[in-house]
């Protein structure tokens, strides 16, 4: 095959993903919306496929940022005090700000208590079954437990970095390696700062 036609090859298919594209980020999208809400982010990879993910972890990798959620604290028809009696229990036994608590819920799970990421984090809390099986957690899925395992990495984490919670919050994210690689500082991963700030954010409203 000689060079024009493959040059005309990688034009032609170019041309196909840029046409199909609008329809990639709505079929991701929906996808999406049925696990958690999320920033989607696109990038082309060096054989020229293109990539959608609404978690861009990979520092060596230029995301473009094509859809933005749309972020409302607290979303009609969803029951936010639905869970404070077990919330205000654990943060009692644990010693953590109920407000954060709540706060982390809601970047997680937005209190679906069946939610399930992309990654397969699970709960109210999103833990992945690699960590509830360290917290002891059986099921992940009931509120209670998800919620005391979460809380108690979280106390785990807030020990950790002796009460800074943006670092405790990114390691709860990206995890205690993702923090330390870059000297226990937040990693820089568009993912997980946005994270801790939505987190923050949340957390300062629900303080008020």
């Amino acid at each position: 095959m000689n060079s024009y036609r493959m040059k005309s090859l990688r034009t032609n298919k170019n041309i196909i993903l840029q046409a199909l594209f609008p329809v990639f980020v709505i079929c991701f999208f929906v996808f999406a919306a049925s696990f958690t809400y999320a920033d989607i982010f696109k990038y082309v990879d060096e054989e020229g496929v293109l990539h959608l993910t609404n978690v861009p972890s990979s520092p060596n990798v230029k995301y473009i940022l094509v859809l933005k959620e749309k972020r409302i604290l607290f979303r009609s028809g969803i029951d936010v005090n639905k869970f404070d009696q077990i919330i205000i229990k654990t943060a009692n036994k644990y010693k953590v700000d109920y407000a954060l608590i709540k706060a982390v819920i809601k970047a997680e799970s937005n209190f679906n208590h069946q939610a399930v990421s992309p990654v397969g984090a699970q709960g109210l809390m999103q833990l992945m079954p690699a960590t509830a099986s360290q917290l002891q957690v059986e099921n992940a899925f009931h509120p209670e437990k998800n919620i005391e395992g979460g809380v108690r990495y979280l106390r785990y984490l807030i020990n950790l970095y002796r009460g800074d919670l943006t670092l405790a919050l990114a390691a709860y994210n990206a995890g205690e390696k993702a923090v330390a690689k870059y000297g226990n500082q937040i990693p820089p991963y568009r993912e997980t700062e946005n994270y801790v700030k939505r987190v923050m954010s949340f957390y300062r409203s629900l303080q008020r």
